[in-house]
């Protein structure tokens, strides 16, 4: 193979210039490949990006209302989105909190209206007074606090603990979005425990709590949103009949002996025969006490419904049930006529007579509150 030299060079001999064999052009052909090939990639490859790179960057202050004093303010929904949120040292304001969320922490205010939307966890009132709230939520709990009165949705057995002056009322709201929020912080409008309070602190001969009495009016304690601030586009309604969780009696004391168990089997439209259920019964003059939604075993048919366990097997493996208990002379015989006129192609469970429909309640909600750790 010839020899190659640098144009300053002599040849040695007058022979013809060699020229490149096919595998130096290969070799050649190959090493620039690889180096355009290097060189794209130098260039058209993205810095790599880590999970941690990609987050929307949070802002603490858009999680928190501090310091403030004869203002309207709160968040819209879509703006939480299930973050947690602090309302702290704010005095005479009306807060409204339009959307779920984590936890919700409220310390050292004072003469304050607070509307929060679902909250997956808990919330917490510390070292507050005269407050006037409607909250739905996993766990209440005060601590330190006087004069309040609380319209309350809890799935748990509510808290207080160093507090006085304390009255709690059924949850009565509604706002377009409410449903979704109850959806998105896992919450039942069925399990609500808002009259069964225990006091951590109990002080002898004295009552640190008491029930609202039934026929208060909501928006007379906590007012709907000002229609010159920035929630005048939320639609907001008090009204128990519009309300999305039942309004319920509660602890209070019974107006009749009688009452029914009537029980829904899981199906795709349980909670809106729920709620016509309710809305047929109220308007023959029954009243609502109590409502749990609760999953069951086949182990827990027989102990529950007993002599009328049989075929319930199958059911119960489809989904929670939901249980309402109705109150009011005549209620039994009248539930069973509703279930044939109004559900015949649904299953669903009711007390067969008067004698035996007190056993049934007591079952029931024994079991469910025995399940929720009630």
């Amino acid at each position: 193979m010839g020899c190659w030299f640098s144009k300053k060079s002599k040849r040695k001999s007058p022979e013809k210039e060699p020229t490149t064999t096919v595998e130096e052009n290969t070799i050649t052909s190959s090493s620039n490949a690889n180096n355009i090939a290097l060189s794209s990639n130098a260039t058209e490859d993205p810095p790599k990006q880590y999970s941690w790179d990609k987050r929307e960057k949070v802002d603490p202050k858009d999680f928190m209302l501090t310091g403030l004093k004869d203002a309207t303010v709160g968040r819209l929904p879509g703006k939480l989105n299930g973050q947690q949120f602090v309302i702290q040292d704010c005095e005479n304001c009306n807060i409204f909190v339009f959307d779920h969320s984590a936890t919700i922490t409220i310390d050292d205010c004072t003469n304050c209206c607070i509307v929060m939307g679902p909250v997956k966890g808990s919330v917490f009132f510390r070292d507050c007074k005269d407050i006037r709230c409607v909250v739905a939520c996993q766990q209440f709990r005060t601590r330190d606090c006087k004069k309040m009165e609380v319209f309350l949705c809890c799935a748990t057995q509510p808290i207080i603990e160093a507090s006085t002056g304390m009255k709690f009322g059924c949850f009565q709201y509604y706002y377009p979005e409410l449903v979704f929020h109850f959806k998105d912080a896992g919450l039942s409008i069925f399990n609500n425990n808002w009259s069964n309070v225990h006091d951590f602190t109990p002080v002898s001969g004295e009552t640190n709590w008491s029930l609202l009495p039934e026929d208060t009016v909501v928006l007379d304690h906590v007012p709907a949103p000002d229609p010159e601030s920035e929630f005048k586009s939320v639609r907001v309604s008090a009204e128990a009949s519009r309300s999305i969780v039942p309004m319920t009696k509660g602890g209070r004391r019974k107006d009749s002996d009688e009452s029914c168990l009537f029980v829904f089997f899981a199906g795709d439209y349980t909670t809106a025969n729920a709620r016509k259920l309710i809305d047929e019964a109220l308007g023959k003059g029954f009243v609502l006490v109590q409502t749990k939604e609760v999953s069951m075993r086949p182990e827990d048919i027989t102990r529950v419904f007993q002599n009328n366990a049989e075929g319930l097997q199958e059911w119960i493996t489809k989904g929670p049930v939901t249980a309402l208990e109705l109150n009011g002379d005549g209620v039994v015989e009248a539930c069973k006529t509703m279930s044939r006129d109004m559900f015949s192609g649904t299953k669903v469970f009711v007390s067969d007579n008067r004698n035996t429909s007190s056993r049934d309640v007591d079952n029931f909600f024994n079991f469910a509150d025995m399940q929720m750790g009630l």
